[in-house]
């Protein structure tokens, strides 16, 4: 009998000790994951605060019209704007706010074979489409910011 509550009394220790060991474990993995969090919150909040300029330039023989990332909306849900029947060569520069991607995208009932799209960031093409592929996927980026 003796014997029994001994082991009852040492496989509660036991229990004891790990449970302790795996809370202090545990917490300070908490702690280490509360950082990473805190300094992944700081960085988004940085590159969303701060906004970079981007030149949008569509060429061809015509559109019908052109729809962009203008800067308005959230960096998450950017507002797209839209030009009707615009004179082409087109160019429009904007200012976005961090990590709002830079997006153009050209619009032509026909004639799309001799459409070309870019994105222009600080006198670097960082996008560019031609083509059908002008006319379908147009010239999305992600910011630079976010790079």
């Amino acid at each position: 009998m003796n014997r029994i509550i001994r082991t009852a009394v040492c496989r509660t220790a036991v229990c004891a000790a790990v449970i302790t060991g795996l809370a202090f474990g545990l917490g300070a993995c908490a702690e280490t994951t509360e950082a990473a969090k805190d300094k992944a919150v700081d960085q988004v909040d940085k590159a969303v605060d701060e906004t970079y300029e981007v030149t949008y330039e569509v060429t061809g023989k015509s559109v019908d019209s052109i729809e962009f990332a203008g800067g308005k909306g959230t960096a998450m849900n950017p507002k797209m704007e839209s030009v009707a029947k615009p004179k082409l060569p087109w160019t429009k520069t904007v200012t976005l706010r961090g990590i709002m991607p830079a997006a153009v995208s050209p619009i032509a009932i026909e004639g799309a074979a001799d459409l070309s799209c870019k994105v222009v960031y600080k006198g670097e093409t960082i996008k560019e489409a031609k083509g059908e592929k002008a006319m379908v996927g147009g010239c999305i980026t992600i910011s630079p910011i976010a790079k």
